[in-house]
């Protein structure tokens, strides 16, 4: 088996949103793997009616990685992981049509999910800040027995530099 790594995600979900979800993934489409300020851009400028209920789980979805204080995620450093949108269920109405008879009317729902990440760039960076930061000593260790030496490591410790140094002072 390959081993397979995970990624730390946030998630936001609406549910029930009244549209199609064919509709809904046309807009999902437009925004998967980009960044937010990127996605932001490409919602506001859409000319379709489900870009906003798509943009209000963008910023849903953003409020709940910079809330998290286990994750420490800036907004705009995040990239849309995942976006889809799946068939809610249909509300069936009716409408009187002629001769007595009905036409059928279905107001379709859906439910949009976006997950969201860090992006690979801010991954690095904040990699290289844990790693630039500097760590407490350990604490040293007490030994439970007298440390005892030879005359091999007695002779070698008197051959060194530092050993002639202390002893000239």
């Amino acid at each position: 088996m390959a081993a397979v790594e995970t990624q730390q995600t946030v998630r936001a979900q609406a549910k029930w949103v009244h549209s199609s979800a064919r509709k809904a993934r046309l807009v999902t489409d437009l925004i998967r793997g980009r960044s937010v300020p990127e996605a932001r851009t490409i919602l506001a400028f859409s000319k379709r009616a489900v870009a906003e209920d798509v943009e209000k789980v963008l910023r849903s979805a953003v409020a709940n990685a910079e809330s998290r204080p286990d994750l420490h995620w800036n907004g705009d450093e995040l990239v849309v992981v995942t976006a889809f949108a799946d068939e809610g269920p249909t509300l069936k109405r009716h409408r009187a049509r002629a001769r007595g008879r009905v036409g059928r009317i279905m107001k379709r729902t859906c439910h949009i999910t976006l997950e969201l990440a860090p992006s690979p760039a801010a991954l690095a960076a904040a990699a290289t800040a844990a790693a630039a930061r500097p760590r407490r000593a350990a604490a040293p260790k007490q030994a439970a027995e007298p440390e005892t030496t030879t005359e091999a490591e007695t002779a070698e410790t008197a051959e060194t530099p530092e050993a002639e140094t202390e002893s000239e002072t």
